[in-house]
Formats: C-alpha cells, sequence, structure tokens
C-alpha cells in the first residue's frame, strides 16, 4: 500500500503484505506503547479490523490479532485497558470515510486462515535481556533461562527458604500474567486458564481470575513481618513448569514460580513485555504439538508451501535468532525444516 494514517499518539504505515505501527512519545502517551516504540504486524497475524465510534468526536480502527499470533496479546488475555491496545488507532470523527477505506483495504489482505489460530508467532516481542522489579523480588531474563531473585523487604518466608530461583526455557510451559492493575490481593490463588505456549489453542485460551486463599483480613504476610500488598491494584507473573503440571496452583507470594506485583513494582509497561517474551521463548523451543494417538506428521508427503510464505517464516526466525531467542543450531535446523518444504 506504502499510505500513512496517522491518529492520536500512533501512526499506521501500510506496506503491501504487513503494517508498521509506531507510537509517540509524549506523557498523553501510555507507557506500555511508549516502551513498544514500534510493532510491524504482518497482515498474516490478523484476524479482521474493526471501525467503530469513539468518545469526544472520534472514531476508532482497531486491528484484530489471531489467537496466537502475538506473545505480548496472547501473555496479556484481554486484560489491557483501551488505552494500553497497541492494534487501536484513533482518529477524528471527520476521518471516518478514510478509516473506512482502509479497514476494507486490511480485509483484503487477510490471509486464507484468517479465523484460524496462529501455530506460531507472527510478531516480534522486546529481545532479551529484559528485566524488572516485582513487589517481592527481581525477575530476569537473558533469552535462555529466567531468574528470581527475592528482596527481603518484600518476599515470603517461603520463597526466603527456597532461595533465589532460576528456570531454564526447556523447564516451562508457559507463562501466567495478571495484571497489576486488576483488583483482588496478590496473595491469593487463580482460577484455571493460564496461557501456555504448547499450542495455538493454549496460547489463545482465556486468563485466569482471582478468588479465595486470602488472609483473614486480605493481607499476605511475608517472612519480615512487613504486610503485601493490600486491597486492589495487585497482579502476579508465575512461570508454568512441566515438573509441576499436575499440582493445583498455590498463592503466587508463596510460590518461588512466582514475583508479586504491587505499590509501582510491576508495572504494566515493564511486566507485560517480559512475559511476552518469556511465552515466545517457549514457544519457539517447543515441538508442534501432536494429537493424541495420531502419528507424526509426515513433512515429506506435505503439500509445496508457498515460497513467498517459505521466506516470511525464515525472516521472522532470523529475527528471533538475531534478538537471541533461537541457537545457531535451532535456527539452522529450523531454516533447513522450511527449505525442505519447497
Amino acid at each position: 500500500m506504502g499510505d500513512v494514517l496517522a491518529g492520536f499518539q500512533t501512526v499506521w504505515e501500510f506496506d503491501t503484505d504487513s503494517m508498521l505501527i509506531r507510537f509517540e512519545r509524549g506523557i498523553r502517551t501510555p507507557k506500555l506503547l511508549q516502551a513498544l516504540g514500534e510493532r510491524r504486524i504482518p497482515f498474516e497475524a490478523l484476524s479482521g479490523v474493526e471501525l467503530a465510534v469513539g468518545k469526544r468526536g472520534t472514531v476508532v480502527l482497531r486491528a484484530v490479532p489471531r489467537p496466537g499470533a502475538d506473545p505480548l496479546m496472547d501473555a496479556a488475555d484481554g486484560q489491557l485497558k483501551e488505552a494500553y491496545d497497541p492494534y487501536r488507532l484513533v482518529l477524528p470523527a471527520e476521518r471516518e470515510t478514510l478509516a473506512d477505506y482502509y479497514a476494507e483495504r486490511i480485509r483484503e489482505s487477510l490471509c486464507p486462515d484468517a479465523d484460524v489460530p496462529a501455530e506460531t508467532h507472527l510478531v516480534a516481542v522486546p529481545p532479551a535481556p529484559l528485566s524488572f522489579k516485582a513487589y517481592d523480588g527481581k525477575a530476569s531474563f537473558d533469552g535462555k533461562a529466567i531468574s528470581f531473585r527475592w528482596f527481603w523487604t518484600g518476599a515470603s518466608s517461603e520463597k526466603w527458604k527456597v532461595g533465589d530461583q532460576r528456570f531454564r526455557i526447556d523447564e516451562l510451559t508457559g507463562v501466567e500474567w495478571r495484571s497489576p492493575e486488576s483488583r483482588g490481593s496478590a496473595g491469593t490463588a487463580p482460577k484455571e486458564g493460564s496461557v501456555k505456549a504448547a499450542s495455538a489453542k493454549d496460547s489463545s485460551a482465556k486468563g485466569s481470575s482471582i478468588k479465595g486463599g486470602s488472609a483473614k483480613d486480605g493481607t499476605a504476610r511475608n517472612g519480615t513481618g512487613k504486610a503485601a500488598p493490600k486491597g486492589g491494584g495487585h497482579g502476579y507473573l508465575r512461570l508454568l513448569r512441566r515438573s509441576a503440571e499436575d499440582e493445583p496452583a498455590g498463592r503466587p507470594d508463596k510460590d518461588p514460580a512466582a514475583v508479586v506485583f504491587g505499590m509501582g513494582y510491576g508495572l504494566v509497561h515493564q511486566s507485560l513485555p517480559f512475559a511476552a517474551a518469556v511465552l515466545e521463548a517457549i514457544r519457539a523451543s517447543s515441538p508442534v504439538p501432536c494429537t493424541e494417538g495420531a502419528p507424526a506428521p509426515n513433512r515429506a508427503a506435505a503439500p509445496r508451501r508457498d515460497p513467498a510464505d517459505i521466506a516470511e517464516r525464515i525472516r521472522h526466525l532470523g529475527e528471533l535468532h538475531t534478538a537471541g531467542l533461537l541457537t545457531d543450531d535451532e535456527f539452522s535446523a529450523k531454516k533447513a525444516e522450511l527449505l525442505a518444504e519447497l
């Protein structure tokens, strides 16, 4: 397309097979969008586009990502406020006709499988190394493993007993992120529905909500006797381990595979990109699942793929390799598999 559509705080630049979304820097732009800077969204990663009347004389154009295509949206799992949504473009109402024109152009560019969850992530995430401070510890990700270093002022006695933690990517099946702006105590246990990386179906699963398990006064206590965050505005990041798949999820403030947010720690613009990067690394390292009881897929008998599609997937693998999310051997092996399909 080669066109530019500028809205409030956000600009969409169109290309033949994708669009570049750029976010302006400024006090009115949410910190999450400032942290993202810009994102290239292949049309293959979209399931549709919506146009609706906005507030105060505006119209809103929103691209709809396919489940499983964007690790950031998979990790967020519907918990983002509208202002934080990186797929929204707000325009003056008088530009509604122009917005409708571009909405139709995007629809024409969608892939035939737009309604089907994506088998692989198609949108890049912030590269490692990444880190942020939670309420009870510091989380770090170097591209191969996640480390939790506990703070004596916030960590529970249970976490202090097991000590600082380090989890390799191959030990994990997914992540569970609960927004620090959600309501409920940080010490409560979630319902089922975590975001996993094993399949597109799992990656698009609904996020967990909080129930029960808080202290009598609604406050979780840590080893120092200091009260953990109380009331609304608290969340957590939990790593889902293969070794604990059959165990019930416990309270995040006591789980050594989780860090708790609150009181200015684990903010959305810090913790969500971190969770997305971890989710992408897990998905990239996981084999494509097979249906139980079904034979492994026979790649030699598979139909020949579109060369343009193969080239795009190799380009995406190259981005993951450059970001340190794939080793040299993993990149070479996956690239050879794709080339074999030509």
